[in-house]
């Protein structure tokens, strides 16, 4: 009798120990919280970073082994902030400051194969219906996924085949007409501001067929990732490394106008922003876009920290008003 009451005593406690309801296979039991940096008053509106605001700086703990190294964002609905992880993870959590006990991780329905490429997700797009594409560097390849985390389609563009195995498709972004736009992190040949580049006419996953061209960017730094303004503009996020050990980093936002891609031509992008190095930077590699009524944009970054305890999941707010950019 003793015995069936202890039982049930600690299956009583069980909920309020983990803090989790029951969740669906794919997803994983896990503690989230952030810690919000200092940011001293004059920094907020640090020349470097033009007409954008740092609004806010946070780090985030987790201490489940599958935590970080995200190279994507995306905001869904409902308030969710959806990180996608260059090892097939991913996380759901909601803005810091809000409540983290709806968060959710787990692994996305990539290869078990023990080849990194195979699961290498480093950039991320969606339409208005919930459907998400995946760019896998390591496959110079395109997957479609549906709300569900669920892969429904996957393509080689040929257009990207020689986009090399660690320098591939590191920014994707699906504009408000339906085109696709990929962006190559490697350079062209010997230069140091080159990129290439594919224009899609619509879903890469049933029409790979996309038209090449080159990217113009600020000299030294590589597209990690990109995110459509409302008035169709687009913002690109930029890096590069400084500093090999530890490493160091610094950043670049450009824009750029995708109404003047032309298949075969070159896209010249303008530099708007620079993340130096004296912020409290990492590896950005994600950037999402959210209106405010106001008019202005809220402008949210996540840095990769590539499972180094040398680095950081660093997740930063910035505001701007469209109408002050070039």
């Amino acid at each position: 009798m003793r015995r069936t009451i202890a039982l049930l005593v600690l299956l009583s406690l069980l909920p309020l120990t983990w803090g989790h309801a029951p969740q669906h296979k794919k997803f994983k039991t896990f503690e989230l919280s952030f810690e919000q940096l200092p940011v001293p008053a004059a920094r907020r509106a640090d020349p470097r970073l033009g007409s954008f605001k740092l609004e806010e700086v946070w780090q985030a703990h987790s201490r489940t082994h599958s935590f970080g190294s995200y190279s994507a964002l995306l905001l869904r609905p409902g308030g969710i902030m959806l990180a996608l992880s260059d090892s097939g993870g991913f996380l759901e959590f909601r803005a810091p400051g809000q409540s983290q006990a709806e968060s959710r991780m787990g692994d996305l329905p990539l290869s078990k194969d023990a080849d990194k490429a195979a699961r290498d997700v480093e950039s991320a797009t969606q339409d208005e219906t919930g459907m998400i594409w995946l760019g896998l560097e390591g496959r110079n390849a395109v997957y479609r996924m549906n709300p569900e985390y669920e892969i429904e389609r996957r393509a080689s563009p040929p257009v990207m085949a020689d986009w090399g195995v660690n320098s591939g498709p590191e920014a994707l972004t699906r504009l408000h007409d339906g085109r696709f736009v990929l962006l190559r992190e490697g350079y062209v040949g010997w230069s140091d501001h080159l990129h290439q580049a594919a224009l899609f006419g619509g879903d890469p996953t049933l029409n790979p067929n996309g038209q090449g061209f080159t990217l113009d960017s600020p000299a030294g730094f590589s597209p990690t990732d990109m995110a459509q303004m409302p008035d169709g503009r687009l913002l690109i996020l930029m890096r590069r490394l400084i500093w090999p050990m530890p490493q160091r980093f610094a950043g670049r936002i450009a824009i750029g106008d995708p109404a003047d891609i032309r298949p075969g031509g070159t896209w010249k992008v303008t530099e708007v922003a620079r993340l130096s190095s004296d912020l409290p930077i990492d590896n950005f590699e994600g950037i999402a876009i959210a209106p405010q009524e106001s008019g202005k944009l809220t402008v949210w970054l996540i840095s990769d920290d590539n499972f180094s305890p040398l680095q950081r999941t660093l997740v930063w707010k910035m505001s701007v008003d469209p109408a002050k950019l070039p």
